[in-house]
């Protein structure tokens, strides 16, 4: 039903029935507006939310252009995004992209859907040069990860901070042995976590020997892989820093797998703080990521960007780690 089947089922005009469905006040009494909002009801009426935001000149659709939604983390920041538009009254238009899709395709293939700015949360595309140029123009973009070439805005967490504090929780319980299970080498957040737990362990005189490091993928298979081939390098390492807690699962199973006791034996710290990390066993210690706050805040900016306002080239949320059954002092004292 089209708003002209509205206008004449309550013996109104066309403009004045899109006046009152549009949400105007005073335009007409109160007993037509309730007449022309019955017959909207009565014929199923549904209001063209793009055609009305054209009338309104004002934006109703963010575009998001997203990674994998299996992967946990980038799920979290999209859908509070998307609350967080809808709270303001906007809708949001999502797009998957990942490494085998033509970025700049998929950027404008929101820009054909007429959005009015363009939400990032696309690690995996961090160092793909045609997002970068696509992202660079005159629509107001907001990205929760880097953008090769900069130029965009970004928001999320000081992942150095993140490294250090998983260093600082094992150095203070009197482990020495320290090794870590980081995802790929490559990206930014791994380089950047990395960086904290580095310099945490050298300040405490514990440099970081190559042999207790190993490059995994993010997955719990590689988590698993991972930690058996740290513990085949180096035997005698009492606790682990995993890069993420969908990893830190596999590397529980590999340490139990070895007959190792948890955390008597070897300690584990994960990061994220995902919704299932105090049910396992044991209930894991790890470094909270403010997904959902990053989430709702990149929405928010880009909605200011989107309204004319100045907003920050960086923003960083806090972390901080949550202490859970995980980790312990290790069982022969300091070195």
């Amino acid at each position: 039903m089209s708003l002209k089947d509205v206008a004449a089922r309550s013996g109104v005009s066309f403009q004045t029935a899109s006046k009152v469905l549009n949400g105007r006040s005073g335009v007409v009494s109160p007993s037509t507006r309730e007449r022309i909002l019955r017959a909207a009801a009565e014929l199923g009426y549904v209001p063209n939310a793009m055609a009305r935001g054209l009338v309104r000149q004002a934006s109703v659709t963010v575009g998001v252009l997203a990674d994998d939604f299996s992967d946990l983390a980038v799920s979290q920041f999209v859908l509070a995004a998307q609350r967080a538009a809808a709270s303001r009254g906007h809708g949001a238009l999502i797009s998957s992209v990942h490494a085998d899709v033509d970025a700049e395709l998929a950027v404008r293939k929101l820009l054909e859907y007429r959005v009015d700015g363009i939400l990032v949360a696309a690690p995996s595309l961090e160092d793909d040069p045609r997002l970068g140029d696509a992202l660079r123009g005159p629509l107001p973009v907001v990205s929760i990860n880097r953008i090769h070439g900069g130029g965009v805005p970004t928001i999320g967490s000081d992942h150095a901070v993140t490294g250090a504090l998983a260093a600082e929780h094992l150095l203070g319980l009197g482990h020495r042995r320290i090794g870590t299970v980081t995802g790929p080498r490559r990206r930014q957040v791994t380089q950047r976590r990395m960086r904290g737990f580095r310099e945490a362990l050298r300040a405490a005189g514990r440099p970081l020997p190559e042999r207790r490091v190993v490059e995994a993928d993010w997955t719990y298979d590689g988590g698993w892989a991972a930690t058996h081939q740290l513990l085949d390098a180096d035997p005698t390492v009492t606790a682990v820093f995993v890069h993420n807690d969908v990893m830190a699962m596999g590397a529980l199973k590999a340490l139990h797998e070895r007959g190792l006791r948890l955390p008597a034996d070897c300690s584990v710290v994960g990061c994220d703080d995902l919704s299932f990390t105090g049910y396992l066993v044991p209930p894991l210690t790890t470094v909270r990521i403010p997904f959902q706050e990053t989430g709702e805040r990149a929405a928010t900016l880009l909605l200011d960007r989107i309204a004319g306002q100045d907003i920050p080239a960086r923003d960083l949320l806090p972390v901080e780690l949550v202490v859970r059954e995980s980790t312990t002092s290790p069982k022969d004292g300091e070195e």
